[in-house]
């Protein structure tokens, strides 16, 4: 039942707060008419609805009221008649009598219904944003949202974490993502970004003795859009000084796992910890999915010496697909197809029957191989086997891929399973150029163990940064940072940034440290995406509340728009045609 509302001038009870232990009281409620029901000409039934719920409304006589009018109604409380009870609302067993109805608001009638019960063209409920707002869904999505974001400060705080606002207008980052640019009308020619994190300003808090950092930050990154990105993000970003990554992970876990009790009423457990090499090697994957299994095999051993030319590759590696023996050739050419567009040359397949393997390869197998196969994932008469054999990081991408095609449930379905994946690459190769790429950003911090491989071995140096996934959605990274000028200077080299780039790129940071870095580290990740999966929700728009397109456009605003000549006289601005 919800909680009651404080009273106010215009009303005493939330709709949905009507209850038996209000009889005999004369009342007043507001809300918007979601209903109407006519019992002969003068008797009619309107049900009434706020954020809280409806309560039914008796009008006797002429009363001129439309769906979705605002009203204001006072009436006495009364049970129910005998057999009009509705046991599926909170409401069900009292209604409100002799009332007396003002209008507040007229309305048109909705270009849609506002009960939940049919599938709405989503385009639709984008353009009419602030009535889809109005329907149920929407209602707890956003209200979850807004209880999660207290849990987090909550638990900020506890921890004795400061709250500080960063800037929306700041310099150009390193961290690789598109930005907004901003132009400056008082410095012509000059341009603001809007930030893609407030990575930098966190860190220089640290330089700033503010030893434990925490904001509900608003982030932009000017990214093609899907289900789990918006040119607008939310996230907890967090930086600590004197710490470890474990006690950052531990700061992060509290955070999360208060935020899921609150959202779920049930308290995960403690949050397992991997290895990126073991994410990538079992799952195929740095975002693994754990509610379901299917993990992946190694048989490069098996079949190293194999005279199966399909087999012919570094790597040969297999996976479990619980009853998928009974997958269709249309099936499998499908998958073959999927894997091939993955960058695999091909997909091996092997149905487990009585007899033995079904497939075109069998009778090319060793005993060795075919008990192999057999062996896979404790498989059983009637499971499928997938084989790709190729390079390790593909082989394992391509069957983590399949993997989360035929076994992943939707977000709403199965447990909520959090990973820590750690140990993450420093460098994830190299540009056109030659030149090495950071794979996080160049202030992550290697692994104490791989510093001697900067130079001469790069590519197996391990960093000391983190990802938190969720039921494989990635919720957000971090890492320990670079505080130390002799580790920072050898990574600028290994990434080709002499030394005059990186004053240009980030003197102010630099600059900062020469005056006294503590060691540090930080973490942040995407509201948006944890409240998606508390909500069973496939796609972050639904716990927004004005959402972007996929197309990046605001149907309800008709955002973005051209921009008066006159402020782009101010601005100095002149657009030329496309390829002139």
């Amino acid at each position: 039942m919800p909680d009651n509302v404080e009273a106010t001038t215009m009303r005493d009870l939330l709709c949905g707060s009507v209850n038996e232990s209000h009889v005999g009281e004369r009342v007043s409620v507001c809300g918007w008419v979601a209903k109407r029901r006519e019992h002969g000409e003068h008797l009619a039934f309107l049900d009434v609805r706020d954020r809280s719920g409806v309560v039914q409304v008796v009008v006797e006589g002429t009363v001129e009221v439309k769906s979705e009018y605002v009203v204001r109604v006072t009436g006495t409380v009364t049970p129910r008649p005998e057999g009009t009870v509705n046991d599926r609302l909170s409401t069900g067993a009292v209604e409100l009598s002799d009332c007396q109805i003002e209008v507040l608001s007229l309305a048109e009638v909705p270009p849609f219904q506002l009960d939940d019960r049919l599938d709405i063209d989503e385009q639709v409920r984008l353009r009419y944003r602030y009535l889809d707002l109005r329907r149920d869904k929407m209602q707890h999505n956003l209200r979850l949202r807004a209880k999660v974001n207290a849990a987090l400060r909550r638990a900020m705080d506890a921890q004795e974490f400061c709250e500080v606002e960063t800037p929306l207008l700041w310099a150009p980052t390193p961290e690789g993502s598109r930005e907004f640019v901003v132009p400056s009308r008082l410095h012509s020619g000059e341009f603001y970004v809007l930030p893609q994190s407030p990575q930098i300003a966190k860190q220089l808090l640290m330089v700033g003795g503010f030893d434990r950092y925490y904001q509900i930050a608003r982030c932009l990154r000017d990214e093609d859009l899907r289900a789990d990105r918006q040119f607008e993000f939310t996230q907890l970003d967090l930086e600590a000084s004197f710490v470890s990554q474990d006690d950052i992970m531990g700061f992060v876990s509290r955070a999360v796992l208060d935020a899921a009790e609150v959202a779920t009423g049930v308290r995960p457990g403690a949050i397992a910890s991997m290895t990126w090499a073991e994410a990538l090697d079992r799952y195929g994957t740095d975002k693994p999915d754990l509610r379901f299994s299917m993990t992946l095999h190694d048989l490069s051993e098996v079949f190293a010496t194999s005279d199966v030319k399909a087999f012919a590759a570094p790597t040969v590696k297999a996976m479990r697909v619980s009853n998928g023996a009974n997958f269709s050739r249309a099936k499998l050419d499908e998958l073959i197809d999927h894997a091939k567009q993955l960058g695999a040359k091909g997909l091996a397949w092997f149905r487990i029957t009585s007899e033995g393997l079904d497939s075109p390869l069998a009778r090319y197998l060793s005993e060795r191989e075919a008990a192999a196969l057999r062996g896979v994932d404790g498989a059983e008469v009637g499971d499928l086997v997938l084989v790709v054999a190729d390079e390790y990081a593909l082989a394992s991408k391509v069957l983590g891929a399949l993997r989360v095609t035929l076994g992943s449930p939707p977000v709403s379905e199965g447990p909520h399973q959090y990973v820590w994946v750690t140990e993450f690459p420093l460098f994830e190769g190299f540009d056109e150029d030659g030149h090495l790429q950071a794979a996080h950003h160049p202030f992550t911090m290697p692994h104490p163990e791989d510093l001697e491989f900067i130079e001469s071995d790069p590519l197996k140096v391990r960093s000391q940064a983190y990802d938190l996934v969720l039921n494989g959605w990635e919720l957000g990274s971090g890492s320990v940072r670079v505080h130390r000028a002799d580790i920072q200077s050898r990574i600028f080299r290994a990434l080709g940034i002499s030394d005059d780039e990186a004053q240009s790129r980030f003197g102010f940071l630099l600059g900062a440290f020469k005056f006294g870095a503590p060691p540090h580290a930080g973490f942040a990740f995407g509201i948006d995406r944890l409240v998606a999966i508390f909500a069973g929700e496939e796609n972050i728009r639904e716990v927004i509340a004005f959402p972007k397109t996929q197309s990046g456009s605001d149907l309800m605003t008709g955002a973005p728009k051209s921009i008066a000549e006159r402020h782009l006289d101010e601005l100095r601005l002149r657009f030329t045609k496309k390829g002139s």
